[in-house]
């Protein structure tokens, strides 16, 4: 595989690192590379990309050049993330970097790193660059600062996310393996969400904020986003290392995810899922809901408003005075340099006393005994990312509206001290990128984990044609449902097909032949198949059924059923029906 071509998973590099330290003679001098190789690549898709709102400073490639050559030969035990290349949000010291934070007014040239940078760099990662945010880590849409915002890697008519905006779409384009961000109101998991990549949130002070703007301070965690939820966990391990010199930093011990089967999981009740009447969205949560009861757990509905009243508290009273004692100094001397929707938002707290931050604790108190008990009836929670995914205009239009309806389903996590990650799940209905996130206790991180890693084998699909007994409704269609599979469409043949009532049975079973001379089109329906399950399928299909490539009618291909020429000796065309459910409603 050429390195233009390699997604830059730690298990990918580390592997053909340790090609290197094998003999010659069984192994391709193709397969070997070495950090200074990756470094080269990464700026090349920089390049490549040619997005300028992502970094707000990147490293020259030189710098990432010399720190790539003193990492030596490869050693993953003394260096567990030998040769990763990752970039760290704008809010994170990176000693010689300036520190923005999103405003140029702001700026600060950093002494030295920040404790998770250097606790990541001394566990063998490469620096790359500091990414763009929403100003002061405050938002959750990726676009409130002042230099251009980054588009977001699926879809640049879709927010980017924030306020780690930079981190997330450098992910998401894979230039680097790994990045930093922050998450206070939900900004490691929605951009996450909208970048279709892993958000990890870990449990409060797990990891140390030395060396970090914060927004509010009593909230923060550094965040992590990878490709992978196993990346997600390598990097966390490496980063837990507990920092004596922060008031905030608590020794939370990352236990290894194990599988995990018959958990009780809390879910949103139907009549307090929150979507703002996106149907998709809806429709991807099911479809999350049907895979986690698939393999094996139960799903309880739970009334979500008591964790809906406490995520109105963030942007209120105390935690609005909290961010105000980061920009003080600046609001009042130099209060354009910041953002006006920013300013509107901080500024809030110069009309607040202490007896109001007094009484949102207060009330945040009387939550908690709602929430806890919720908590205490399940062993985790799984809520959609984000409740709907919203376009740049639409935060044109709306600026406070959607960037409030984004925190739906975070904003409550870190005041109710929680531990969480968002995982991409299968793409919504209309092809817009699915994510779901789980929520536990603090501490409780290796529990989340878990359950994105058995999450994310169903975003590793195959598309799977079906004409007959498969159809929803039919007898067969167990055989795709027991196996996680989803629908996704119905859809047409191209006019080059022929369908047959083939012999035998039950159940009964048409046969769909390629014929471009005497064909018509072939209702079908399309479906989206485990990969890991697809193997366990095929060894169940008879002859003389096969799976091959089917030309629909809109010119896109799709693997799907045929039928051997020599299983229509006996059978009967039904070609002119145009489907099995057709054919079907003749005979009843």
């Amino acid at each position: 595989m050429q390195l233009s071509q390699l997604a830059f998973t730690i298990k990918n590099l580390h592997r053909r690192y340790a090609a290197g330290t094998q003999p010659s003679d069984i192994i391709s001098p193709s397969d070997i590379i070495s950090p200074s190789d990756v470094v080269s690549e990464v700026y090349r898709r920089i390049h490549a990309v040619g997005d300028p709102g992502i970094f707000i400073h990147l490293l020259s490639e030189a710098t990432a050049q010399a720190a790539a050559a003193q990492l030596g030969p490869f050693d993953p035990e003394k260096f567990p993330l030998y040769g990763i290349p990752f970039a760290i949000k704008d809010n994170i010291d990176a000693a010689g970097c300036p520190t923005t934070a999103g405003c140029p007014a702001f700026a600060y040239d950093a002494a030295e790193d920040a404790f998770i940078v250097k606790t990541l760099t001394e566990a063998g990662a490469i620096l790359i660059g500091k990414t763009n945010l929403d100003q002061f880590a405050t938002g959750l849409v990726g676009v409130r600062s002042p230099y251009p915002p980054p588009k977001n890697a699926l879809d640049p008519a879709i927010l980017p996310g924030g306020s780690s905006s930079g981190s997330a779409v450098a992910v998401g384009h894979g230039l680097v393996s790994f990045a930093l961000g922050t998450d206070t109101a939900g900004s490691g998991r929605v951009p996450a969400a909208l970048n279709k990549i892993v958000g990890l949130k870990p449990t409060l002070g797990a990891l140390s904020n030395r060396g970090v703007v914060p927004a509010c301070r009593t909230l923060d965690t550094v965040s992590i986003f990878a490709q992978t939820v196993e990346d997600a966990h390598t990097i966390m391990r490496a980063g837990a290392k507990f920092d004596a010199q922060e008031p905030y930093a608590r020794q939370i011990t990352i236990g290894t995810p194990i599988n995990t089967t018959g958990l009780r999981l809390g879910i949103p009740s139907k009549a307090t899922r929150i979507f703002f009447g996106d149907d998709a969205q809806a429709a991807m949560f099911d479809t999350a809901i049907s895979q986690l009861t698939f393999l094996g757990h139960q799903l309880t509905e739970l009334d979500f408003t008591p964790f809906y009243d406490i995520a109105k508290l963030l942007y209120e009273g105390a935690w609005v005075a909290e961010r105000y004692t980061v920009i003080e100094p600046l609001l009042k001397s130099q209060p354009d340099a910041i953002h006006p929707v920013t300013r509107s938002i901080i500024q809030a707290a110069e009309n607040l006393s202490a007896a109001d931050a007094f009484r949102g604790y207060y009330q945040l108190a009387e939550l908690k005994i709602q929430a806890q008990t919720l908590l205490d009836s399940v062993d985790a929670l799984m809520v959609p990312t984000i409740p709907t995914i919203y376009s740049l205009a639409d935060i044109e239009a709306e600026p406070i509206t959607v960037n409030s309806n984004l925190g739906t389903y975070t904003n409550f996590v870190n005041l109710l001290d929680l531990c969480g990650i968002a995982v991409p799940s299968p793409n919504r209905p209309d092809g817009r990128p699915g994510s779901v996130t789980f929520l536990a206790k603090a501490g409780q991180d290796h529990l989340t984990t878990a359950l994105a890693l058995t999450t994310q084998q169903f975003t590793d699909e195959i598309e799977i044609a079906v004409v007959g007994a498969h159809l929803q409704g039919l007898p067969l269609n167990h055989q795709l449902t027991d196996r996680g599979a989803r629908f996704i469409r119905a859809a047409q043949t191209a006019p080059a097909y022929q369908l047959y009532h083939l012999a035998g049975g039950p159940p009964e079973r048409p046969g769909l032949i390629h014929n471009p001379t005497g064909g018509a089109s072939i209702e079908l329906e399309i479906w989206a198949m485990p990969k890991h399950q697809f193997g366990s399928f095929m060894t169940g299909i008879p002859s003389p059924l096969a799976i091959g490539t089917i030309h629909l009618d809109d010119g896109t291909a799709t693997k799907g059923f045929l039928c051997e020429p020599t299983g229509i000796t006996d059978a009967k065309n039904i070609t002119s029906h145009k489907g099995w459910r057709n054919y079907l409603a003749t005979l009843k």
